[in-house]
């Protein structure tokens, strides 16, 4: 049975968010009530099997989307996680709008509501290894005489700077993110890698050079993938990059398994997506016995290939989202917390992300809760299946 958390108990909420001076003046009109689970929150049932459960966010300033500063937005956040992850505010575009300055603006903002509010704070990324995902100034600087110490200069003064800032608060970092090339099958050129002479040279500088200023801290080479039968080259690549990483003694703790688990093809027998579990298991058993312990970082669902109704398809997302974490929860010994890539459908990457649009221009319902801030049969699947491991001896 949800209870409602009434608007003027979220709006209440405005006077608890910190150092946020240009809300004083805002006054939302459309604060709406939010429905949450009576019972403990998905966080509250994750500490009790040793972990954490949470989402990213976003800054804005009006107050809206998945922004720590939408009050509505902010109570699901405070009923159900323990953990925050800054959704863009991290990446270089954001933080470092030329060689010579830094932004900390938004992210100070999320750090500042992470603390006042009791919430961990996870790092995205210090590297986000795509030249379509850098600022425009890093991808046609000129690095000059000697391009590879000047690159390893930029990076490194990048990751030291971020570090110093934020250190004390966050201790799990995502340090290079999605470093592959899908067409070559091979760690990707960007302008830092020519400069260095390549890839890997510049994922494993990012790692040591996080290692030297987060000593302490865990540290990430996070991916996209998971079970789907589309994914088996993108596995066998991540691999051989994280074996190399061992070879090679770079310092990387962790895999973070973003899990965007996809329904673009249905099972005619189940009417769920396709997946290849004993691939999927393959892959995580070879993973966890290089050491690497697991992180699911971005969890969310894409339900293209389900029929419309909403009832019928909120079902088959629970129960494709329900198996896939069980699955992951059977390592419970090497998984560590469980992150969703927001919390509301509204709100979630996946309705402007094209692969995942439906051809009826309906709204991807892949969030634990709708548009309406009302838990959806995804949040019950998710608390069902940490509850369950949280009573496994």
């Amino acid at each position: 049975m949800p209870k409602t958390i009434a608007r003027r108990e979220v709006l209440a909420g405005l006077g608890a968010l910190p150092l946020v001076s240009c809300l004083k003046d805002y006054v939302p009109d459309n604060i709406p009530s939010v429905e949450v689970p009576e019972g403990p929150g998905l966080d509250a049932l994750a500490r009790k099997s040793g972990r954490r459960f949470g989402s990213a966010v976003a800054w804005n300033a009006k107050g809206k989307g998945m922004s720590v500063s939408n009050p509505a937005y902010a109570a699901i956040l405070n009923a159900e996680c323990g953990v925050i992850v800054p959704e863009n505010e991290m990446k270089w575009q954001t933080l470092r709008p030329s060689p010579d300055s830094y932004d900390f603006t938004a992210m100070d903002k999320i750090a500042a509501w992470a603390a006042t509010n009791g919430q961990e704070l996870r790092a995205h990324v210090l590297l986000w290894h795509r030249p379509e995902w850098f600022p425009d100034w890093l991808n046609s600087y000129d690095f000059g005489a000697r391009p590879a110490s000047e690159a390893e200069r930029l990076l490194s003064e990048h990751i030291d700077t971020v570090a110093a800032r934020y250190g004390s608060q966050i201790k799990s970092w995502d340090v290079v993110n999605e470093a592959i090339d899908h067409s070559a099958r091979a760690p990707i050129e960007t302008s830092l890698s020519r400069a260095m002479g390549s890839p890997e040279a510049v994922i494993d500088l990012a790692f040591h050079k996080a290692r030297e200023a987060l000593p302490n801290a865990r540290l990430v080479y996070n991916d996209y993938m998971s079970w789907e039968p589309s994914h088996a080259h993108h596995c066998e690549d991540v691999l051989r990059l994280l074996e190399g990483m061992r070879a090679r003694g770079v310092p990387c703790d962790t895999l973070g398994i973003q899990s965007h688990i996809e329904m673009f093809e249905l099972d005619p027998e189940t009417g769920v997506g396709v997946y290849d579990e004993a691939g999927w298991r393959r892959f995580l058993d070879e993973v966890t016995g290089m050491g690497y312990r697991l992180l699911i970082t971005e969890f969310d669902v894409k339900d293209k290939a389900l029929p419309a109704p909403i009832a019928q398809r909120d079902a088959k997302v629970a129960e494709y989202a329900q198996h896939y974490l069980e699955l992951m929860l059977d390592y419970n010994e090497h998984l560590d917390d469980i992150l969703v890539w927001g919390m509301v459908d509204a709100y979630n990457w996946l309705q402007y992300f094209d692969p995942a649009s439906r051809a009826d221009g309906l709204e991807v319902r892949g969030a634990p809760y709708d548009s309406s801030y009302r838990p959806k049969p995804l949040r019950e699947a998710i608390a069902t299946v940490l509850a369950d491991v949280s009573q496994v001896p």
